[in-house]
């Protein structure tokens, strides 16, 4: 049934409703048992600076959004200094946060994603660790509430106990592709294997090659 739709017509597959929607929602008020810096208001003024944005535009260092350069700019927005506990929380709540590939699949997806990371994935860290390459684990979630429609596109890369975590905030709604802006910005010096999971079609993803970096879909509904 699915080769008879056109994805860019149609509504969003179980899969992506799943990925997309399931994490980033902006909270109404206060976090429930968490002392909260910045007011919503606050936080809706920092996601709409970063929207579309990246560090070097504001004089911030670094290619992509990190937890550092967020806390900067949150407090010469608000003048409210945040703790980097306080920052990780505010990340976590838009979904910029480290996850297991299999817990961001979908339910129809995850066997084919756990056998993916014992079949495929050995030979990408193998040939990266040869190559001196990085790995990076891309993803996306939909920031809820916020208009017009933003989707926080995230990077993990590193070992486990050192991960980094690196994301922007882009244009989103069930169209939006992949951005290539997100991509060229994985790496300056070294190649980047981007892993991504199933939060965008195979059309949304680049069809020219990207210099430094190599895509490796993983398994999806909209995939097969």
């Amino acid at each position: 049934m699915g080769a008879l739709l056109d994805p860019r017509s149609s509504a969003l597959s179980w899969c992506r409703r799943e990925r997309i929607g399931g994490d980033g929602a902006l909270a109404a008020g206060p976090r429930a048992g968490r002392v909260v810096t910045l007011t919503r208001p606050q936080e809706l003024a920092l996601i709409d600076t970063i929207r579309g944005r990246f560090p070097a535009d504001l004089d911030l260092p670094g290619d992509l959004w990190t937890r550092r350069t967020v806390g900067a700019l949150a407090s010469g927005l608000s003048g409210a200094t945040l703790s980097p506990a306080r920052v990780n929380r505010l990340l976590s709540a838009w979904g910029a946060v480290a996850r297991d590939p299999v817990d961001r699949a979908c339910p129809m997806c995850a066997g084919a994603v756990a056998q993916w990371m014992t079949s495929a994935y050995p030979a990408i860290a193998e040939t990266a660790a040869a190559h001196r390459a990085e790995v990076h684990w891309v993803g996306r979630t939909r920031l809820c509430g916020v208009t017009p429609a933003a989707d926080v596109v995230t990077s993990v890369a590193g070992p486990p106990g050192r991960t980094r975590i690196s994301f922007m905030i882009a244009p989103g709604g069930p169209l939006a592709a992949l951005p290539r802006a997100f991509l060229t910005r994985l790496t300056r010096d070294r190649t980047a294997h981007a892993i991504v999971d199933g939060s965008w079609a195979t059309w949304q993803l680049p069809r020219r090659l990207i210099h430094r970096v190599v895509i490796h879909p993983m398994p999806s509904c909209e995939r097969r």
